[in-house]
């Protein structure tokens, strides 16, 4: 008798999400896994031309729009010396400093070669006085200019990071590269295999360039013409530097509970549906957080100003130490992100839509 491990699974699923490689603009790795996952429980799946990847659930209106970006933080080569030094620019909001020594992943012709990310100073043992900025940054392959070439390596190719993903605390936490957002594609993917028969239609969007430019939120809204959407993202936990008793401080914490962005740089959720998810986490005893941010934003702010508007929210998964090769998530705020939700679009928050 076999006994399979439904949990095993899920876990197993999402580490084969947050080790793929997918840089903005490079999402294609990430696109086949999910597709793989998801076909067998959607009515059609189809790939429009930006390569946002669309699941749609057939029924009838008013149609929900579950959006999380395949993309991933990175590099981009933009010159190579003769001894075969790289330079890069950086894909997405990298902290530099964060990525000292760490291991990159290069595509080739033939196969992948790595290298690691250094300066000039720490490659001689001289220690730096300022952390330095990405012109500073340089990789280190081994091979010289020509050999790179020779695997057609050269001004353009994207660099990935290499960071094997790991449970911490017995399965409790999970630590990896890209946990923003192969976080929320895993709940989108989780959804779908949950909800079955949905009254109404429910489009999951797993959208592309969402570290670079938010474009494939923009063009993927316009096609789905969604009467409401949830974006699910990733957002910073601070609670290794600020107190829950600091009250001049927003303090948002790994474990306790999923994030509900109220407000952020570039977008307002709509209350009607927030006040709806409030409902819920009170119903399954589920604490939530509330962010009010003066920087970043996520494809909701895309999704909500698309045609005459769609009246959006985001839910995130706090991640300690984001977009670096080493972010930590619980694993109980994904859990809950994921009954929220599903309790969310079982029972959708029709009259927020009139």
């Amino acid at each position: 008798m076999t006994i399979i491990c439904l949990r095993c699974l899920s876990m197993k699923l999402l580490r084969t999400l947050v080790n793929a490689y997918g840089v903005s603009g490079n999402e294609a790795e990430v696109r086949k896994i999910i597709y793989d996952e998801i076909k067998d429980h959607v009515d059609e799946v189809t790939v429009d031309k930006l390569g946002n990847l669309i699941a749609v659930k057939k029924g009838a209106r008013p149609r929900v729009m579950l959006a999380a970006h395949m993309d991933e933080i990175g590099l981009m080569i933009k010159g190579i010396d003769d001894e075969g030094i790289i330079f890069c620019s950086a894909v997405g909001g990298i902290i530099p400093g964060s990525l000292l020594a760490d291991i990159v992943h290069i595509e080739g012709k033939s196969k992948a070669l790595h290298g690691v990310i250094t300066t000039r100073q720490i490659s001689a043992g001289v220690d730096f006085e300022e952390f330095p900025e990405i012109g500073d940054l340089i990789i280190d392959t081994g091979l010289t200019r020509k050999e790179l070439e020779k695997e057609g390596i050269g001004v353009g190719t994207f660099v990935g990071f290499e960071r094997e993903c790991n449970y911490l605390r017995y399965g409790k936490k999970i630590l990896g590269k890209a946990l923003d957002d192969r976080i929320g594609c895993f709940i989108l993917i989780e959804l779908a295999k949950r909800i079955k028969n949905p009254k109404n239609e429910i489009c999951f969007v797993f959208t592309v360039q969402e570290e670079f430019s938010l474009y494939g939120a923009k063009t993927s809204a316009f096609e789905v013409d969604p009467d409401w959407s949830i974006t699910v993202d990733t957002t910073p936990a601070n609670d290794l530097i600020s107190k829950k008793e600091d009250t001049d401080t927003q303090v948002i914490t790994i474990g306790g509970g999923p994030v509900i962005t109220i407000m952020d740089e570039a977008f307002i959720s709509d209350r009607c549906i927030n006040d709806w998810m409030k409902k819920i986490a009170k119903k399954k005893k589920i604490s939530l957080q509330f962010e009010v941010s003066d920087f970043g934003t996520t494809d909701a702010s895309m999704i909500s100003v698309s045609k005459n508007g769609v009246p959006s929210t985001a839910i995130s998964v706090p991640v300690r130490n984001i977009h670096t090769t080493s972010s930590i998530a619980h694993m109980r705020d994904i859990d809950q992100t994921v009954e929220i939700l599903e309790e969310l679009i079982k029972d959708p928050p029709l009259s927020c839509l009139n």
